[in-house]
């Protein structure tokens, strides 16, 4: 292979670039022309989401996708705009400038995108990939949500034709509400169709250029019906082209670093739950570090061309991925498609009705309020259930940039509440076989000894969960006054000083109950620890077993009832 590509093996291209097969083109060609008519107009739309001119949103797709192809490892994942980051955008910005203008507003965004792509470079570096792990599925849902009814009730105004002043999700929904006699009928109509294509084009055909077609035809009646006498508010030309390379301003550099950080986790994490949801069975899933590294080179660069930060977005994988994209090469053709379309199409952009790109971003944000995903949750652990609502209410009440903070610490607290409240089974053996399970009405059959108790906690055993397990498993035995206690430690994957200590306590408080404790399946790191303490020496082989079967048979061999009885 390096013999055969000489010069090209030893220059620093993607691996994808190196390996390409002319027959792949075709397909490249074809799959970026497609998601292009899907991404181009989401571009936009974002960009009014964030309250930036249009051509913002179409930087965002250009640049960030270049840096990509160069540096990503998913084939088909499409970094551009996201709808969770363009609120994040708005929000951060409004609070620095409120009074800004357009061109204000475009110079923070930039600033933003520097700063997130700092803090995503840096973060690869040190190596901190796992980091997006720390935000959990049910608190991530219940985030995305608060930010899916934030982005629609954003997008109700320029769907109706009114104007109201930005105070709050619950105050703005009032002012909403007190607008609806003064809407425009027109704006309405357009709006409403637009998101009656889109709609059916998602159901009747998910790769087809639905809001592209939309979006043209909502313009082309704009034009042809003279809608602006009408009352409906339009894009305007693009003024210029693509922005010559500059330097971000950092005059509120100080101001944004916390939005920013909070926009690279999102930016982050949405990315690499997109690379990871859309890898193609049997392909290496994206690797985090180098993800980290790519996105952030994505918000670096596009920062110098006016673009806001970017991230992975599904929608645009999704599309990608179903056009039959075998390369980034689709994505470049992306990215070259709307290079052109700012170059030729800039005066028909001018007809392009707000209401239009409202409505695609209604379309394409509703889906973030999932219900099924709460039910879902909710039918499985009630506690996830809780901090998913959690997630959802912070960023209803607080707003969207405390909203991260608030899934972020929900997420810790979730993983803090599992850390120290592990479980604790009590232990019968389906009858016939070796398998121990929890004790549960659903197998009143299972076996159990008179004068034993198994108990089996899971988890690591440490000092901030220690007490709680002792206490559960003390319960268990008041329950049952066993004369033995098998503790089944295959479930505990490691054992700290903390527990021991615990564990050694609760040995002298069973013999003073006239009862012995047993230990059984202990890992080998595990065994090595208790067999370096008093109570390892305490209990000896007599009294730690491989496996609970093997305690079982000791104890039915000879235990003070050596048949087994049902439950």
């Amino acid at each position: 292979m390096e013999r055969r590509l000489g010069t090209w093996a030893r220059m620093p291209l993607p691996r994808w670039l190196i390996d390409y097969k002319p027959a792949w083109l075709r397909d490249d060609l074809a799959a970026g022309a497609t998601a292009a008519a899907v991404i181009v107009p989401i571009a936009m739309a974002h960009a009014t989401i964030a309250g930036l001119p249009v051509l913002a949103g179409l930087a965002t797709v250009i640049f960030p996708t270049l840096a990509y192809a160069l540096l990503g490892t998913s084939r088909v994942l499409s970094v551009s705009t996201t709808s969770t980051i363009a609120v994040l955008v708005a929000s951060a910005w409004s609070e620095v400038a409120a009074q800004s203008s357009p061109g204000q507003a475009a110079g923070i965004a930039s600033t933003l995108a520097l700063l997130a792509g700092a803090m995503l470079v840096l973060a690869s570096v040190a190596r901190l990939g796992f980091v997006a792990n720390f935000i959990s599925g049910p608190v991530l849902v219940g985030f995305k949500a608060g930010i899916g009814l934030v982005i629609v009730l954003d997008q109700v105004p320029k769907l109706l034709g009114v104007h109201i002043e930005k105070t709050g999700f619950f105050r703005d929904a009032a002012a909403v509400a007190a607008q609806v006699p003064e809407l425009s009928a027109p704006t309405l109509v357009i709006g409403m169709s637009v998101m009656a294509i889109v709609f059916a084009g998602r159901r009747w055909w998910p790769a087809g250029p639905a809001p592209l077609a939309a979006i043209v035809l909502a313009s082309l009646a704009v034009a042809l019906l003279g809608l602006r006498d009408a009352g409906v508010d339009t894009v305007g030309a693009i003024q210029g082209g693509i922005a010559a390379p500059s330097l971000p301003r950092l005059d509120h550099a100080g101001e944004l670093w916390l939005a920013a950080a909070g926009i690279a986790l999102m930016s982050f994490a949405e990315s690499i739950a997109a690379g990871r949801a859309f890898t193609p069975p049997g392909e290496t899933r994206p690797a985090s570090n180098r993800e980290l590294a790519a996105t952030g080179a994505g918000c670096l660069v596009g920062s110098f061309f006016g673009a806001m930060p970017c991230g992975g977005g599904t929608t645009q994988t999704a599309v990608n991925l179903s056009a039959g994209a075998r390369t980034q090469c689709a994505a470049l053709t992306t990215a070259a498609i709307t290079v052109a379309a700012i170059a030729f199409l800039g005066s028909a952009i001018a007809y392009m009705p707000r209401a239009a790109l409202a409505a695609v971003v209604i379309a394409y944000s509703i889906g973030l309020v999932n219900l099924g995903e709460f039910r879902a949750i909710r039918a499985v652990r009630t506690t996830e259930f809780r901090w998913a609502v959690i997630a959802f209410s912070g960023v209803l009440v607080l707003g969207t940039l405390r909203g991260i903070l608030v899934a972020v610490i929900a997420s810790l607290l979730t993983l803090l509440h599992q850390a120290n409240n592990p479980p604790v089974h009590e232990l019968r053996r389906k009858r016939g076989t070796q398998i121990f399970r929890a004790r549960s009405p659903d197998h009143p059959g299972d076996e159990a000894w008179p004068g034993l108790l198994v108990v089996r906690p899971e988890g690591r055993l440490f000092f901030a969960n220690a007490e709680r397990v002792g206490d559960k498993m003390w319960a268990l035995f008041q329950q049952a006054a066993p004369g033995i206690v098998v503790i089944d430690m295959s479930g505990a994957t490691d054992l700290e000083y903390t527990a021991l200590t615990m564990l050694s306590a609760g040995e002298e408080r069973l013999a003073r109950e006239g009862a012995q404790l047993w230990l059984a399946g202990l890992n080998p790191q595990v065994l090595g620890i208790v067999r370096q303490t008093p109570l390892g020496r305490k209990l000896g082989a007599e009294r730690m077993f491989r496996s609970v079967q093997e305690a079982v048979e000791v104890f039915e061999r000879d235990g003070p009832a050596a048949t087994p009885q049902a439950a």
